[in-house]
């Protein structure tokens, strides 16, 4: 252990930053373990996926042009639709990012006169522009397809008399977003997720209903398709690319939902037939076999931060003993300055230049500047350690990610004592 504190010591991590985080490290084991379980339990159905689809080395072929053919790819996706319990996906590099899987997955599926309705509460900022809250080029509002919000109780409880309201005839689709984003309240669990499922379809049956499943997958045993999504959408530089994915989305439902994704994504008469795979496919293989046990280091991680933080006064969400169900962890730290003390801890973690200090800036899609520390071998990677947040009261961080619980936990270390050395924390 004189070895461990020492090598701690040689990072700038000093004896009581280190005493302090250790004894909260080692109260956590038994926590540790059944996230531990939960990892073998998704691991065990990735590879039964895999199995069953006779993945091959041919599988990581790849392919060029038009890409017609693609053994790789249409293994693939029958593997995701396995893992994700669903009749069809769409797993492809030619989607950018997690705002534009959902956005496929709503402009492909919506029809101008019809109306999206979110009943938690604002979506995540980057689909603001997409709906059209702020408007923007090509939104869905430009297209004649409105919009409508039910926000969250004040407890965080679904308001089910607010969105029986806000159901009529109009309404085509439920966007149900997993996680907080940049807000404070609760991430949601499958199984309150298909409780609100069976409460809309209930009331009007061929709604289609949509989870941003984004920093969710194989957190729980089970996925919110299971429970009754029609599609669930995310990101593979999140969860389920383990880190390993340079690009990529997917959507993963009914087969009619995902015919029209890809419909959008490509052409009409094309769809899912072209679309090359390049020589991408084998780390997207991969990094969906290790995606169970990347989500759990990362989970520990959250729920270390949240422990440390917590016992130093700030408010945390979720708190120290709250059961998980995403991989964010946000610390209301009250001010800009421990705000940007933080992410430079969290930078100098960082493998990937741990020697620049994060500044705050106007990233698009964002409605004040936001300071990012990610130093990642995947940019923008959110699976790798990295931490968040807009300059804005509550001044709150958005932590998530690690590889490896021994990274992140350096990483929590780190903020700590970056807090620390500008003593706006004392231990």
């Amino acid at each position: 252990m004189d070895n461990l504190k020492q090598r701690y010591a040689e990072l700038g991590i000093t004896d009581k930053v280190y005493d302090f985080t250790q004894s909260v490290y080692r109260s956590l084991e038994d926590r540790f373990k059944k996230i531990d379980l939960t990892a073998e339990y998704n691991q065990l159905k990735v590879i039964d996926a895999m199995h069953k689809n006779r993945v091959s080395e041919a599988c990581f072929m790849g392919s060029s042009g038009y890409g017609y053919n693609d053994l790789g790819r249409e293994t693939l996706e029958r593997v995701y639709a396995d893992v994700f319990k669903t009749e069809d996906a769409l797993v492809r590099p030619q989607i950018t990012c997690g705002t534009h899987a959902l956005a496929l997955a709503l402009m492909s599926n919506l029809r101008p006169g019809d109306e999206l309705l979110s009943p938690v509460g604002k979506p995540y900022d980057t689909l603001e522009e997409v709906i059209g809250i702020r408007p923007s080029r090509g939104s869905l509002a430009e297209y004649g397809i409105s919009y409508a919000q039910t926000d969250l109780m004040q407890d965080g409880s679904f308001d089910y008399d607010g969105i029986r309201k806000k159901i009529n005839e109009k309404t085509r689709m439920v966007t149900i977003q997993r996680s907080k984003g940049y807000q404070t309240r609760p991430t949601l669990s499958v199984s309150d997720i298909g409780k609100l499922i069976s409460f809309i379809k209930g009331i009007k049956s061929d709604i289609i209903c949509m989870v941003d499943n984004c920093y969710g997958e194989f957190v729980e045993t089970a996925e919110p398709s299971e429970v009754g999504a029609d599609m669930v959408v995310g990101s593979l530089i999140k969860n389920p690319g383990g880190g390993l994915a340079p690009v990529g989305g997917y959507i993963a439902g009914k087969k009619e939902c995902i015919d029209n994704a890809a419909c959008r994504l490509t052409s009409p008469g094309l769809a899912k037939e072209v679309g090359a795979s390049l020589n991408i496919l084998q780390s997207f293989y991969q990094g969906l076999f290790l995606a169970p046990v990347v989500t759990s280091s990362a989970l520990k991680s959250a729920i270390f931060a949240a422990n440390i933080y917590q016992k130093l006064g700030f408010d945390v969400i979720p708190d120290a003993d709250e059961e998980r169900h995403d991989i964010i962890q946000s610390v209301i730290l009250r001010s800009p300055e421990a705000l940007c003390a933080f992410c430079e801890g969290i930078q100098k973690a960082a493998p990937v230049d741990g020697f620049v200090k994060p500044e705050p800036w106007d990233m698009p899609g964002y409605d004040s500047p936001v300071i990012m520390a990610a130093g990642a071998f995947v940019s923008g990677s959110s699976i790798e350690l990295s931490a968040d947040g807009p300059l804005k009261e509550p001044y709150a961080v958005y932590f998530q990610g690690g590889l490896t619980s021994p990274h992140g936990k350096l990483g929590i270390m780190m903020s700590l004592q970056s807090l620390v050395d500008k003593g706006i924390v004392r231990l």
